[in-house]
């Protein structure tokens, strides 16, 4: 059991965590949660021994070995392999001691170790976890300062889960993983046999790793048993007893402070005053959950084009003269939602480029409309924001020529207002510093957002707002993102990035996640696909197919735009304040009818989609 007892840890003077205290069970897997700024890093650096407490304790049994991740990434002239062989430190010191030993006793003692340490299937077994976080066979025997930061994190991580430390500390393991290693790395941690403690911010992960959730917040621990959806349940909860109990202390506050009002100058009832003031100053206020009022995205919708946005045409790009993805045929609508698929390294940041007129195509032609405008966001944006400068600063250049009133409306649609504009970057978290670069991408109301990892650094709030956000956005959406939960409530479209083109994908994202953990395969029986007793489709059939299908992917589409319209129109019907662009300006009773409206087009889509699948279903 690891136990926290009343820890208080200062940074700069400050609080960070304050007189906090949890108790995690042994073999527990715990999500640590909290907002960004919180302290979640900072406790788990307490945890590891980093950073010394200020007060309290923490305390876990004799010769418990702590596993996390160190902030350098190695570097050198050893493999990803040689690398994560070398975590198992007792392992490289029993065959170093078997190379030199010449006393048979011994000798015996030390192959006893090794075999009861599984020594001999380190190799296949660090190789299955390479391979797990994207490393084929030759990138295993590749010198490590061959890599980017990027993968040599990822060789890090491999160690980490290499080692099997009793307790293992992840902080935010997937920022440096594409879908396919986070969603491998995810199969893994299902079965860790010690205790894990993870820092996450994929609400998948949270929900299907993790069996307790440690909530971070003001500089307190609050331990959840489950998931994450359990956990925001049982916060809703609380929220709503703790509003319903400070409402009833306001009520009697203001009772108190009526009552002295009334009574204070007179002789008869002075002591009562006092007596109830008294009460008055001794009532602990009852503080509300805090909510941050700047978690904010809100995207400026642009003019309207006619379709298509872009075609690809047989089109190539990479670098250089060397093409990293050929045949492109792909067409962008302007309310096309689609999310790019495909593991590191196979072209899904090229693609994004030559989308973004980054890079030119190499072969074939891309077309685009004139008036396009295109807003790219990637993590190098974020970076490389001036850290001395303000919010105010950086838009205020990007928007030279506008007024300043109109330049803090922007930095407004994403929480900066008032004093948060004029903080120094510097001193702003991940988050902050990611809607910061997404405001100055999108101050011209660009027709297409293309999104490279966006949730990176932002917390699970933030996400969702971002969700919200893009889902209100009528412009089009290219994203890549290994947050599947994002993947899921904002793409109605995937695109495969694979084998050196890309071509979409017949499927939905569960379909995508079976393929990738290998679930779900259909069995060759060496009969063909239509099985035994099934004749083969003709060429006729199959071009009938091939048109149900698309008809059917269409009406996919067109389900998933009406659902978050219907969505937007729900939000905006339950809170006035949450209405966004045209609906601003509708009545109840008009948001109402236009509610009615798209729920029967949703419902008349729903039963075409029903009936051309039966179609489908009759032919093959």
């Amino acid at each position: 059991m690891l136990t926290i007892s009343d820890l208080t840890v200062r940074l700069g003077g400050r609080p960070i965590v304050d007189r906090a205290s949890a108790s995690l069970p042994p073999g527990s897997r715990v999500g640590l949660i909290g907002r960004n700024g919180a302290g979640k890093s900072t406790l788990m650096k307490a945890i590891i021994g980093e950073i010394e407490a200020d007060e309290g304790v923490i305390a876990m049994p004799r010769r418990t070995r702590l596993g996390y991740i160190a902030q350098e990434a190695p570097s050198g002239t050893a493999t990803p392999l040689e690398t994560v062989l070398a975590a198992d430190v007792e392992r490289l010191e029993l065959l170093a001691k078997a190379e030199d030993c010449a006393e048979p006793e011994l000798l015996g003692d030390i192959y006893e170790r090794l075999i009861a340490i599984d020594a001999y299937t380190a190799p296949a077994r660090a190789a299955v976890i390479l391979i797990g976080l994207g490393f084929d066979e030759e990138m295993q025997n590749t010198p490590l300062d061959s890599f980017s930061g990027g993968w040599k994190m990822r060789v890090a991580l491999g160690a980490l889960l290499f080692s099997q430390p009793d307790v293992l500390l992840l902080d935010e393991p997937s920022n440096h993983l594409d879908l396919e290693a986070t969603l491998w790395l995810e199969n893994f941690l299902k079965s860790y046999p010690a205790t894990l403690i993870v820092i996450s911010h994929e609400r998948d992960l949270l929900n299907n790793v993790v069996d307790h959730i440690l909530h971070l917040q003001g500089g307190k621990l609050t331990l959840y048993p489950g998931g994450y959806d359990s956990f925001e349940r049982q916060r809703a909860e609380r929220a709503t007893q703790l509003a319903a109990a400070k409402a009833s202390q306001d009520a009697q506050r203001a009772r108190l402070q009526d009552y002295v009002a009334r009574n204070s100058a007179r002789a008869s009832t002075a002591k009562q005053a006092q007596s109830r003031a008294k009460m008055l100053a001794k009532m602990q206020p009852i503080a509300s959950l805090i909510e941050d009022p700047s978690l904010s995205f809100d995207f400026p919708n642009p003019s309207e084009l006619r379709p298509p946005l872009v075609t690809l045409d047989m089109a190539a790009v990479g670098y250089g003269e060397t093409p990293i993805l050929r045949r492109l045929m792909l067409r962008i609508d302007p309310d096309d939602r689609i999310a790019l698929l495909g593991r590191n390294g196979n072209g899904k940041t090229t693609l994004a480029r030559l989308l973004a007129a980054q890079l030119p195509p190499m072969e074939g032609a891309m077309n685009a409309s004139g008036q396009m405008k295109v807003g790219y966001f990637t993590q190098y944006q974020v970076e490389e924001l001036a850290g001395g400068d303000t919010p105010l600063e950086h838009m205020t250049r990007a928007m030279k020529d506008k007024t300043p009133g109109a330049v803090r409306a922007q930095l407004g649609r994403f929480g900066f207002s008032g004093a948060r504009a004029t903080q120094e970057v510097g001193k702003l978290s991940g988050g902050e510093r990611a809607r910061l670069a997404l405001a100055l991408i999108t101050y011209e109301a660009p027709h297409m957002l293309i999104l490279d990892e966006p949730t990176n650094h932002l917390d699970v709030d933030a996400r969702e707002a971002l969700v919200q956000a893009l889902n209100a956005y009528t412009g089009a959406v290219i994203l890549i993102s290994h947050d599947r939960h994002m993947v899921e409530l904002t793409a109605d479209r995937l695109v495969l990035v694979d084998e050196g083109t890309a071509r979409d994908y017949d499927g939905s994202i569960e379909d995508y996640i079976d393929f990738v953990l290998g679930r779900n395969q259909p069995k060759d029986d060496g009969k063909g696909k239509s099985g035994k007793g099934k004749a083969k489709p003709t060429s006729e059939t199959r071009e009938q197919l091939r048109g149900l299908k698309d008809r059917l992917k269409d009406s996919e589409r067109e389900m998933a735009k009406l659902q978050r319209q219907l969505d937007t129109l729900d939000t905006a019907l339950a809170s006035p304040a949450a209405r966004k662009g045209d609906l601003k300006a509708l009545s109840m009773e008009e948001l109402s009818q236009r509610r009615a409206s798209v729920a029967e087009t949703l419902e008349m889509t729903g039963a075409l989609w029903l009936e051309l699948g039966e179609q489908i279903e009759a032919l093959v």
